[in-house]
């Protein structure tokens, strides 16, 4: 997708060079640039954006509109473009009205043409990113911190709550302060709000959107699965008008293959889709996506990983495109995927089915979530059966379900004092943070922000996990493979139409008898293939990262914690920090039944290979693929 930029303060000279300077770092050749009065914006077209004067101001889009048509029709400019529209809604309705009236996934920045003021915002669910910072007496935007670093007086100097929230915590934590970066001295406008720039320095923020508990539905599960199937394909309807060269991810999971195979309802073609494969087995999952091939995919592309790659190359290969440590080892193989469907060079995007995991309540850890719903409620047969469907149908060697296990996990995760109200898991925040050395032992009492938007745990969670856990560093990380690649990521699940949609359907039609996904699941019916749709067991999308932190790995990892850079960061305790790798190469050779370090080790290596990136510069270098 497009980048965009811009400044304001300072010299018409001194920002055109800046200007020139910062969008030279991301990929493609054109640019484009808008001069105002009080400052400049820039854009450089990889994808879907744009840049437009109006009247009353400049406008700078990264992303488009969906309801396009609509409002061509609203605002009386038929040949308008996305970036015309939304320029002439804002001139009508200022930024926050403006935005609340439409359905896109964008990242934009609006200067009024007789103030200065800037405006930047995202949308909804922040399939686009943005960050800012003061710079210049004035202030700077960019869609990625590089952009920001290069400049001279935005230092590069990590934020410390970041080094530790992500190296000792857990990757979950990196965006439970939605407006930080890892960067101390950038910020990152929020979702769906539109943050208001004074030139005195001045911001103020303007949600436009936000998440709001409207009770449940009292409808028929087969009525709402009709609605459901109806709305899911309208969503990728509208997103494969706009994508006629598109391509899909595909893995073994319903989220995915609802996408691809509401494109084949919706076209009457099979559609094209790659697919990340390991010769590791633990993570593989070609034969549950086989079923999806016959009927529904015309050419699948296969990106296979080996057990021994170079996973400090490809850490720093991703970290050359992220300007930041990536979340978990997934966004590797993702990264592998979009570099071969690039290289075919006949696409325009990639489809994928992020968002589906938390508006159906898909992820293992949901269960006791549900149970807490039906404990406080009063259900205790429907508590009792659930619970012993849970233990039949998905108990493991290493994380066991059973009773004890499901009466603790309440009492851990929920607050029965406080209707819907989510507990942080201390278990899982706790568990590495005896690594963290004495200069950060601040840190150690880290609360995360819980949000307490619903009276059902089961949502109250799924929501916290799409606005501030597990979805926010997932779409950041298809944004930057999809501007380094040039193949805009897609997202039908995150529709902001559908996800209010969702959030009314109750906790029973999501979870039930054992099983998640439920209204899914009878939603593509005639859809989906039955072993598709009928599948109980839940992979997971993931890596083999506890191989590649073995054998050569390991010892890749002891030389990283002996090394300069981890003495000069000061974030670990070295004995601590071996102890945890020798006791992951036991745990791998052995192939005891206990779980490994993958999920300490990935942002370890992380965190070590970024500060070597910012010691080197990195930031000041063209992105290159």
């Amino acid at each position: 997708m497009s980048r965009i930029a811009g400044l304001t303060g300072g010299s018409d000279e001194a920002r055109a060079r800046k200007l020139a300077s910062i969008l030279a770092l991301y990929p493609g050749r054109a640019v484009q640039r808008r001069d105002g009065p009080f400052g400049a914006l820039g854009l450089k077209p990889h994808g879907p954006g744009g840049l437009t004067r109006h009247p009353k101001g400049l406008l700078a889009l990264d992303g488009l509109l969906y309801d396009l048509p609509e409002r061509r029709a609203a605002v009386g400019l038929p040949q308008g473009s996305d970036v015309e529209v939304l320029a002439e809604l804002i001139a009508r309705h200022g930024v926050p009205g403006a935005l609340a009236r439409v359905n896109g996934d964008f990242a934009l920045a609006w200067m009024e043409a007789q103030t200065g003021t800037l405006w930047l915002a995202r949308d909804p669910f922040g399939l686009r990113p943005l960050y800012h910072a003061r710079s210049g007496g004035g202030w700077a935007f960019s869609s990625q911190p590089r952009g920001l670093l290069y400049l001279e007086d935005v230092p590069a100097t990590p934020d410390r709550g970041f080094l530790a929230r992500y190296g000792a915590m857990h990757y979950r934590m990196i965006d439970n302060e939605p407006d930080r970066s890892p960067y101390a001295a950038i910020s990152q406008v929020v979702a769906g709000t539109a943050l208001r720039l004074g030139s005195d320095g001045s911001a103020a923020a303007h949600v436009y959107w936000k998440m709001e508990d409207r009770g449940d539905f009292d409808r028929s599960e087969e009525d709402l699965a009709e609605e459901y199937r109806s709305r899911l394909q309208d969503s990728v309807a509208r997103r494969i008008a706009r994508f006629p060269k598109r391509a899909f991810t595909l893995s073994g999971g319903m989220d995915s293959s609802s996408v691809l195979a509401s494109a084949v309802a919706i076209e009457d073609r099979k559609q094209i889709a790659f697919s990340t494969l390991y010769e590791d087995p633990t993570y593989d999952e070609r034969e549950e996506i086989a079923d999806m091939l016959a009927n529904h995919v015309a050419d699948w592309h296969r990106v296979v990983l080996p057990d021994a790659i170079d996973i400090a190359g490809d850490v720093d290969g991703l970290i050359a495109l992220h300007d930041e440590p990536v979340a978990t080892a997934t966004w590797l193989s993702h990264m592998r995927l979009c570099r071969q469907a690039a290289s075919a060079g006949e696409f325009d995007s990639i489809f994928g089915g992020l968002g589906g995991d938390e508006l159906n309540a898909g992820e293992y850890e949901y269960f006791p979530l549900h149970f807490a719903d039906l404990k406080y409620a009063g259900q205790d047969a429907a508590l009792d059966r659930e619970i012993a469907l849970w233990a039949e149908y998905h108990d493991h060697p290493v994380f066991r379900k059973d009773r004890t296990v499901a009466e603790d996990l309440i009492a851990r995760l929920t607050d029965p004092d406080h209707p819907g109200a989510c507990l942080p898991d201390r278990r899982r925040l706790g568990r590495y943070l005896h690594v963290l050395s004495p200069g950060f032992e601040a840190f150690r009492d880290y609360s995360p922000v819980m949000e307490t938007v619903f009276s059902s745990c089961l949502k109250t969670r799924t929501w916290q996990d799409l606005s501030r856990e597990t979805l926010p560093c997932c779409v950041r990380a298809e944004d930057r493979h999809g501007s380094a690649y040039g193949l805009p990521p897609v997202l039908p699940f995150l529709d902001r139409e559908l996800v209010e949609f969702m959030y009314r359907v109750p906790g029973s039609l999501k979870i039930r008898d054992g099983i998640t996904k439920r209204l899914l699941r009878r939603a593509m019916i005639g859809v989906l293939p039955e072993a598709t749709r009928n599948r109980v067991k839940k992979t997971g999308w993931n890596a083999p990262a506890h191989l590649w932190f073995s054998g050569a790995g390991a010892q890749m990892l002891r030389d990283l914690a002996s090394s300069a850079v981890f003495d000069d960061l000061g974030l670990y305790n070295r004995d601590a920090v071996l102890a945890i790798i020798d006791d992951h190469e036991r745990i791998v050779t052995s192939g005891v039944a206990e779980d490994n370090h993958m999920m300490f080790l990935w942002p370890f290596l992380n965190i070590m290979q970024w500060q070597g990136w910012l010691k080197d510069g990195g930031f000041r270098r063209p992105i290159v693929v």
